[in-house]
């Protein structure tokens, strides 16, 4: 195996030109090796040295680098203070050390349906940004991502970033997730939610599902709910939607019939706690820890 350092997007794209495969934290990278499921590459290409790519850029769109790390993400003022459903999320991924090396591109471009980060991305609008030899393009996380651990990137395509647009003052966002221990925790359900309000009422929320589906999905009919105050019978109908629209399946972790149930839980604990943040209550990060979601410690 060779192994080059890249200090450019640019060198990288040269790199990957040539045959390598880019890494940053390389932890899924691993992982897989371990467990039987890929060879490692013949080539890397090291990118966390590129600097740019470990870039957040406050504004309207906000961006953040693809080589960010997770623990990073769950303590910056930007992304807790705009985009807190991502904070959420990375602050419930693996262990420390993993926290520590394991990035948000490394993340989006692995394409798992339980990723924690993904459903954030989801209800915040983000988009991958794609660089190539070729110039730079945006796709929708919807369109990237086609089935469990493939993604619709062409190849000698480095994600660069990800880019999400501006949030009114009156928003806030949330993810919680099902979790049977606290560390090293794959998630077995998840939802992340996005809500806008104007005055006490909703004026717009998204929600989307981890774990229940071939990819990471984004509940419908949810336009029915604006105008309406964010009560118990909201709550409820949103409980509804997101098991109705889940299609999980049963594995050594849980059943289909147990992942349909929660989900309808995650989902309105999720909107719930977005409400709350967007009426300017203030819930640490992460959502599971503040409301003891989850498991005890």
């Amino acid at each position: 195996m060779s192994m080059q350092i890249a200090t450019s997007v640019d060198e990288v794209l040269s790199a990957m030109a040539a045959g390598a495969r880019p890494i940053a934290g390389g932890t899924d990278l691993v992982v897989g090796h371990r467990q039987g499921k890929a060879p490692l590459p013949e080539a890397l290409v090291a990118i966390d040295r590129v600097a740019e790519l470990g870039e957040i850029t406050d504004g309207d769109p906000l961006r953040i680098g693809a080589t960010v790390t997770h623990a990073r993400l769950m303590t910056d003022d930007v992304v807790v203070g705009k985009l807190t459903a991502i904070a959420d999320a990375a602050a419930l991924v693996g262990s420390p050390s993993t926290r520590n090396v394991g990035t948000l591109g490394g993340n989006v471009m692995n394409g798992s349906p339980a990723m924690d980060t993904g459903a954030p991305l989801i209800v915040l609008g983000a988009e991958a940004e794609l660089t190539s030899a070729t110039g730079t393009r945006t796709v929708a996380l919807d369109e990237l991502w086609t089935g469990p651990g493939r993604t619709s990137a062409e190849p000698g395509e480095l994600c660069t970033a990800l880019v999400i647009p501006g949030r009114p003052d009156t928003s806030g966002s949330a993810y919680v997730r099902l979790e049977y221990r606290r560390a090293m925790e794959i998630a077995v359900v998840g939802a992340a939610a996005a809500v806008t309000l104007d005055g006490a009422t909703v004026s717009s929320v998204r929600i989307a599902l981890t774990a229940v589906a071939p990819t990471i999905i984004e509940v419908s009919g949810l336009d029915a709910l604006a105008g309406r105050v964010p009560d118990d019978g909201l709550l409820a109908e949103v409980a509804e939607l997101a098991a109705e629209q889940a299609s999980p399946i049963s594995d050594l972790r849980a059943t289909d019939r147990y992942r349909r149930h929660t989900i309808g839980v995650m989902a309105r604990r999720a909107v719930d706690a977005a409400a709350r943040r967007a009426a300017g209550e203030e819930i640490s990060v992460p959502v599971n820890r503040a409301l003891g979601i989850g498991a005890a410690a």
